[in-house]
């Protein structure tokens, strides 16, 4: 059994200084104390997979990351870990516990996840050992830890049994703060078939957008779109993970105060981590634009509906805590809009209705995914 403060001390000593994750009881001393260590940026996050989104985004941003999960949240992570993660070459120290681990009895939910934890970070290429259960083998663990990741630029976990660190209680108190939300004009009259279309929309963007800002855009059809449209060093196609471009955008717009960072949502992406609005309204990054272009329908698997119709966005985004929101369905108000949002006093969130379609014969990137990574690591460094 080690002292929380021992391995965030060793943690603190190789730069790992942010954190993201959801709690676990076995990990309550170590999460205890990363909370309370002024030092230490940690991010709660409403699920697991967010959190490796979250994670992702600090590094993009020049931070070394830890994210922590139970082990029952892994299934939720296994989507951005091998579509993103995987892809653009993106490490992480992931530290999971082991609820129902062989031979110690545990509650039936762990019982199966329990059995199969090692073998599905095997089965993700995510390599592992246990986490280290004495003071001696912090720095023998970590250096581990770092040397291959720093080899193969992927995630690698720490799995704690119960009982590996020590009681820690918490001191730290809740801080949340809620803000005034400001709702600009809602103009929802356009028949859906004469609305814009996205190419129209991610033109309109390409000539506001000043050089300083980054632009972070969904899986699918907007990711393509924006490539075929411009593509640059500021960038980032999240080509998987549908739903974590806004995680990623928060984990970037924390760590790159200074540039606006964009997120281009879809409206099935948004549904899909809902979620992620209540961690951002938390977070208050006033540099974020969440930007949400809905078309109703999933329109890069053949356009099927959403239930967006149904979802006023900007209504949950203030109910979430955004300082900003706005609703329309008119190309101009983007056109007058932006510039005002990009003086920062964000979160933004901005529900813009368009037409399904797309560009015809539209390509994908070419560009490959850790090329994208490192440019884009490069431009929010410059």
């Amino acid at each position: 059994m080690i002292e929380a403060e021992e391995f965030v001390a060793a943690l603190r000593s190789i730069g790992h200084d942010f954190v993201s994750g959801v709690p676990c009881s076995f990990l309550k001393p170590l999460i205890n104390r990363v909370i309370d260590s002024p030092d230490l940026d940690y991010v709660g996050a409403a699920s697991e997979g967010e959190a490796v989104g979250i994670s992702l985004g600090a590094y993009l941003a020049g931070r070394k990351t830890v994210t922590l999960c139970q082990n029952s949240g892994l299934g939720n992570t296994v989507n951005p870990l091998t579509s993103l993660n995987f892809p653009f070459r993106i490490p992480t120290l992931l530290i999971t516990t082991w609820r129902g681990e062989p031979g110690r009895p545990d509650e039936p939910q762990h019982e199966l996840m329990g059995e199969i934890t090692t073998t599905l970070l095997e089965t993700l290429r995510i390599p592992w050992q246990p986490f280290p259960e004495s003071t001696d083998a912090i720095a023998p663990c970590l250096a581990a830890a770092g040397s291959t990741m720093e080899d193969n630029h992927l995630p690698f976990a720490f799995v704690m049994r119960k009982g590996n660190v020590a009681p820690c209680g918490l001191e730290t108190s809740p801080d949340g703060r809620a803000v005034a939300t400001e709702r600009f004009p809602t103009r929802l009259d356009i028949p859906s078939r004469e609305r814009p279309s996205r190419a129209e929309v991610l033109e309109r963007l390409l000539e506001l957008v000043p050089p300083s800002a980054a632009i972070i855009a969904t899986t699918g059809k907007t990711g393509r779109e924006l490539f075929t449209l411009a593509d640059r060093p500021q960038h980032l196609y999240v080509v998987g993970g549908m739903g974590t471009a806004s995680a990623i955008g928060l984990g970037v717009a924390r760590n790159a105060p200074d540039r606006p960072i964009i997120v281009i949502d879809g409206d099935g992406a948004a549904l899909m981590k809902l979620g992620t609005f209540a961690t951002i309204g938390a977070q208050q990054p006033p540099n974020l634009i969440h930007l949400v272009l809905d078309n109703e329908v999933h329109d890069s698997t053949g356009g099927q509906a959403t239930v967006s119709p149904t979802v006023r966005f900007a209504e949950v985004a203030a109910a979430c805590n955004y300082r900003r929101v706005a609703e329309t369905d008119h190309l101009a108000d983007l056109t007058e809009w932006l510039p005002r949002l990009l003086r920062g006093d964000g979160p933004t969130l901005l529900h813009l209705k368009i037409r399904p379609g797309s560009l015809e014969n539209l390509g994908r990137p070419t560009v490959s995914p850790v090329e994208v990574k490192e440019r884009f690591m490069a431009f929010l460094q410059s």
